[in-house]
């Protein structure tokens, strides 16, 4: 009751912000050092925790009060300023991830840090524990669950493997035990276009990095079906053992939505774990124009959704589901006595941190939480169709400016993949010189880019498909991009692609 106290007491104080850049932050660093102010200075006189630290005369609210008013004096409450460079790290014109920052997520994010709890048992966080009880409740049912479970986890590399660690539980619960001696190899299998973190997650438990076996995928980047069948049948014939299948839905460079029905067709035949990777992608499922990228998803066996990406709420912000109930407390607990006993004056279910590998976790599902409820799902579901609006502009407008190429047809997710072609290599014979010459291209665009400070965007090669370096610009939630800033996009990159004369 007193953590709901202090929420709805702080609801008239929330500040709107922009995301702080490094310039600034270093022009609060100088204020306080011109103010000789103890938080910076005590370090080089006392020591720390001493009775004399001047830091500590500080300690009623009166250097939080000066932290606040710089904030204010620098101009980072009252949103993005256009002018600015995107050197100091400003949005919508910095169209990688995190660029920019909602006033509701920042103040949960905020009121989260200043209450500074952890999410293990119900005792000690229990407004937070029931937060994420029914948040993961909520996301059950929006992803087609009728029951299941859930946690919230430090990022969509650890929720991952969580899918992972669940698929060999599953296939062999004595693993957990004895260890996985003597065993037949564990074999995983992914698009060739996936995230790098199931090849660590194999690495980490035990299973080996070759045993991630790189499925192939169309022209798109999604997961061919019939090769999927064919390299699990290939790796029973060599000796090894087929557990866990990763679906991806946005995959990081090409937005690749995998064909989630006709992997669960193939995985229920064999007998497999199937896990999504939508921590990108995800956020369609909100929109009920875009779903359709997420069908056959209540399918699946697991789920990792990353809301701390195209949604925008603060990191981290990332949330994995799985279908079977209990099976995460069955997989990770290891009922530490100090802190699980079972015959606690309460429902002990509520102390979750045993079906975690973490005993020390964050409070991250009231960030989503605060921001939902605040916000509204309509109000999400426009930030969402407004991203994918704006990245489906920019694609027709690269389809009809001289010098511009998608890579390719038509964008799946907000990723658009494009070349810059100068005029040097224009009306040229494609050749494999011309192509190695093209490649060069978006390095020297980007380093133009950051020098200039109008732009950052991203650039990569993607040798699996033959494809050459190509600039690859990533649209999300908010601030909400428009189509101004696309064409400011496309006016920047040409006008500095026009400035190479020479490759």
């Amino acid at each position: 009751m007193s953590v709901l106290y202090v929420v709805l007491s702080l609801e008239h104080e929330i500040f709107v912000t922009s995301p702080m850049s490094f310039a600034k932050m270093f022009r609060i660093t100088n204020l306080l050092r011109r103010m000789q102010h103890p938080a910076l200075v005590w370090q080089r006189h006392l020591t720390l925790g001493s009775r004399e630290d001047p830091l500590n005369r500080e300690m009623d609210g009166k250097f939080l009060h000066k932290v606040l008013s710089l904030v204010l004096e620098e101009n980072l409450v009252t949103g993005v300023d256009e002018s600015a460079k995107v050197v100091e790290f400003k949005h919508p014109r910095e169209l990688q991830l995190y660029g920019g920052i909602d006033e509701i997520g920042l103040a949960a994010s905020w009121l989260s840090s200043a209450l500074n709890t952890n999410q293990h048992t119900f005792e000690v966080a229990p407004v937070f524990i029931l937060v994420e009880h029914y948040i993961i409740e909520y996301l059950v049912k929006l992803f087609g669950w009728d029951d299941g479970d859930g946690i919230f986890c430090p990022g969509g590399s650890m929720s991952n493997m969580y899918g992972m660690q669940l698929a060999r539980h599953q296939r062999y619960p004595q693993s957990k035990a004895t260890g996985i001696f003597g065993m037949k190899p564990l074999i995983a299998f992914t698009s060739d276009q996936a995230h790098y973190s199931f090849e660590k997650a194999a690495s980490w438990m035990g299973l080996g990095m070759n045993n991630v076996v790189a499925v192939a995928t169309d022209s798109h980047g999604r997961m061919l079906p019939e090769a999927l069948s064919e390299a699990v049948k290939h790796a029973r014939k060599c000796g090894g053992e087929p557990f866990f299948v990763n679906a991806s839905s946005g995959t990081t460079v090409l937005g690749a939505c995998d064909p989630l029905n006709q992997l669960a067709d193939v995985c229920e035949e064999e007998q497999l774990w199937l896990h999504v990777d939508a921590c990108w992608g995800g956020s369609a499922i909100l929109s009920q124009k875009h779903k359709h990228l997420l069908q056959g998803i209540h399918r699946v066996d697991s789920i990792a959704w990353n809301p701390h990406k195209m949604l925008g709420v603060p990191l981290q912000c990332s949330s994995f589901i799985v279908r079977h109930k209990g099976m995460l407390h069955e997989c990770n607990s290891a009922n530490a006595s100090y802190l699980f006993q079972q015959d606690k004056f309460y429902d002990v279910s509520f102390d979750t941190g045993d079906k975690s590998f973490q005993c020390g976790r964050k409070v991250d599902a009231f960030k989503f939480y605060f921001l939902l409820s605040s916000h509204g799902l309509s109000e999400m579901e426009r930030r969402v169709d407004a991203a994918f609006s704006a990245s489906e502009y920019l694609h027709d407008q690269i389809q009809t400016r001289p010098g511009f190429r998608a890579v390719l047809d038509a964008p799946q997710c907000t990723n658009v993949c494009f070349w810059y072609i100068p005029t040097c290599l224009r009306h040229q014979p494609e050749t494999p010189e011309w192509w190695n010459r093209l490649s060069q291209v978006a390095p020297k665009l980007k380093a133009k880019m950051v020098e200039n400070g109008e732009l950052m965007i991203g650039y990569q090669p993607m040798p699996n498909k033959g494809l050459v370096n190509f600039l690859r610009v990533v649209n999300y939630c908010f601030p909400p991009p428009t189509k101004e800033h696309m064409d400011h996009v496309l006016d920047v990159i040409q006008r500095l692609g026009e400035e190479i004369k020479n490759l």
